[in-house]
Order: structure tokens, then C-alpha cells, then sequence
């Protein structure tokens, strides 16, 4: 019965909202994404202003934990998209009943140019750290990229602070930071998302399965402080039709929906 009302709610504030505007009005909808998404959102923006021109797509890309903060201190959001469910999960300011999972990513491990430490398997990289003489790039544990590497940590019986003491670990504190240092051969090796590896060309030699580490899954949802419920929902729609879905193929994603 509370699901069933959530829902006329929702339908009634999209009702109100579409009734307000013009069919000429141009509505800012503002996105927060994870920024592994970067790229696939930028590409589907300019595919969605020929299907929707009076729509203005303003994305902010960063970890899904800053996102998250920066909505609830304020900031202006109409969708919040993030790289794993925690997130999501701890969050009070969505409309539940626009939740949906959006997408299916992997977590790969990733080396530089040459592979100069012939790291091949994440059995490789297990073995270098139990020795200190590699360098890895992960993610810090508060942004879902992180918390999937601390979960093959775990998979593996890796000690986190044994591994911090030796100095075998450098930080990013979003995915695209641990991948400029493996693209720029600052480390022996990083572990990342698939689709930042396809991006950024670099060789990915292994790839989490999940037993190591889940399933990697981004939810998207309406924020409960939009004015503009009715072109958020059209966007969401996009986002799970068959255009959008290729383009997030194309990205190295699986789209879910």
C-alpha cells in the first residue's frame, strides 16, 4: 500500500510538473554521475539533443561518495547515477520508486606500456605485493571502485595495512585518477573498470569475477528536490532504450535494463 502511494505521488508531481511548462521552454536537467561514465554520457548528450532539443544536459562527473555528499549539502541534482548500490543505498534524497539498475561494469586489472613487472593475472599481482616490489594504483576505500578492490583484497587475504606500510599502494580518488597513473607509467599496475581501461587504451590482463568482488552494478534515480520529474523521467527512459543502450556497449558497459 506505502509502494502503491509512492507511486500516485509520483505520478501526480509528473503530472504538475509537464502541466507548468511550454513545449518551447528549454529545462536544464542536471546529472550527477560516477565518472566512469564520462565518456558514454558525453557521446549519448549530443544524441539525445536531436530526440529532445529542448532539453539541456548539465552532467557532473566524479566518485559516486562526493556526489552523494555534494546533494546532501545542497548542490542542484536531477539524477544521481552511481558505480555501486552502497551509495545508493545510504542515500535519503531519491524517489525510491524511479530507482532501476542502469548497468553492469567489471573491474580489470590493468598495467602500463610494456608491462615492465610482466604482471599478467591478479594472482601476479598478489604475488609482487607479498613481495613490496610493485606499485599499485587503486581507488580510496570511500568510492565504489575502492570498495570493489578492497573486496579482491579481501578474496585474496591481502592485508590493506601491511600493503600501506610497505608502500606497494598509490591513491586515486576517483577511477579516472587511477587510470592517468597507469596511462602515464607512474605504477607497475591499477585496478580499475573495464570501461576506463577501454578508454584509455591501456591492456587489461585480468578481470574480477564475482566471486572476487560481486556484481558491479550502477543504479540511477530521480533526486526528490527536482522541479522537472517529468524530463527526468523521459531521460531515464532514454537511458534504457535501444539507442542509449548501444552507445553504453560500445563503452564496454552491459546494459541491465
Amino acid at each position: 500500500m506505502k509502494r502503491l502511494f509512492s507511486m500516485i505521488i509520483l505520478a501526480v508531481l509528473i503530472c504538475l510538473s509537464g502541466c507548468s511548462k511550454t513545449s518551447e521552454s528549454k529545462t536544464e536537467l542536471i546529472v550527477f554521475a560516477a565518472s566512469s561514465m564520462t565518456e558514454s554520457l558525453t557521446d549519448i548528450a549530443q544524441r539525445y539533443a536531436k530526440v529532445n532539443p529542448n532539453v539541456k544536459l548539465t552532467f557532473n562527473f566524479d566518485s559516486s561518495g562526493t556526489l552523494k555528499t555534494q546533494i546532501e549539502e545542497g548542490a542542484s541534482c536531477d539524477i544521481f547515477i552511481s558505480a555501486s548500490q552502497k551509495p545508493m543505498n545510504e542515500f535519503e534524497y531519491i524517489i525510491e520508486e524511479s530507482r532501476f539498475d542502469l548497468l553492469e561494469n567489471k573491474i580489470t586489472l590493468v598495467v602500463p606500456k610494456d608491462n615492465p613487472k610482466n604482471i599478467n593475472s591478479f594472482e601476479d599481482m598478489v604475488s609482487h605485493l607479498n613481495s613490496g616490489d610493485i606499485l599499485l594504483a587503486i581507488g580510496n576505500s570511500d568510492v565504489p571502485v575502492g570498495e570493489y578492490t578492497l573486496e579482491i583484497f579481501d578474496y585474496y587475504n591481502l592485508d590493506m595495512n601491511q600493503l600501506d606500510n610497505s608502500g606497494c599502494l598509490t591513491y586515486g580518488s576517483n577511477a579516472k585518477e587511477v587510470t592517468t597513473q597507469v596511462s602515464e607509467n607512474l605504477v607497475d599496475c591499477g585496478i580499475v573498470y573495464q570501461t576506463d581501461a577501454a578508454t584509455a587504451k591501456l591492456t587489461v590482463v585480468d578481470t574480477a569475477n564475482k566471486q572476487m568482488c560481486g556484481d558491479v552494478i550502477y543504479p540511477a534515480a530521480i533526486i526528490n528536490t527536482t522541479s522537472d520529474i517529468d524530463v527526468a523521467v523521459s531521460f531515464l527512459d532514454y537511458l534504457k532504450g535501444d539507442e542509449a543502450s548501444q552507445i553504453f556497449k560500445n563503452y564496454g558497459f552491459t546494459p541491465v535494463s
